[in-house]
């Protein structure tokens, strides 16, 4: 029996063939997340999303027969690789980690609020205040030493001693 026969070709597949497609690819995806490390799911920064979403733009069109099967799992295969590749790069060298992940910016400390990273990021005084209420329960910017906006969006408070 020819591979084509199992796994067909093109977009013409019969449902057998559409599923098995799909078994294949659930268990490569989870090989590939297990192999690139949990980061990919965990720190939900621009860098990770772009693969998360590229790897399931991709593995769909391997199941619908869009993509040659194993052409779809070869391109993720690589961009696993170049994920995990950047990811060593960044934690050896700053400027790498800087360009691939991005970087914090204070946003608020002692009292005084950064304007011009706030412009930078689009983060209001509403959304720092609201930040302040979720991250140490308070209302009173009083009770905050700095406000920083993270690598992966989010706003974090390091409340005064």
């Amino acid at each position: 029996m020819d591979i084509n026969e199992i796994f067909g070709r093109g977009e013409d597949l019969t449902t057998l063939q559409f599923c098995l497609r799909a078994f294949v690819m659930f268990f490569f995806a989870l090989a590939l997340i297990r192999l690139g490390g949990m980061r990919i799911f965990g720190k939900k920064t621009a860098f990770d999303n772009v693969l998360v979403i590229m790897m399931g733009a991709l593995l769909v069109r391997g199941i619908s027969g869009a993509t040659p099967f194993f052409s779809a799992i070869a391109a993720v295969a690589v961009m696993v690789l170049v994920h995990k590749i950047l990811g060593w790069l960044s934690m050896k060298y700053a400027v790498v980690g800087m360009i691939v992940k991005g970087y914090h910016r204070r946003l608020y400390r002692d009292g005084q609020y950064n304007e011009k990273n706030m412009n930078i990021t689009h983060i209001s005084k509403d959304d720092l205040q609201e930040a302040v209420r979720v991250e140490i329960n308070s209302t009173a910017l009083e009770d905050v030493e700095e406000i920083y906006i993270e690598k992966n969006g989010r706003v974090s408070v390091i409340k005064k001693k």
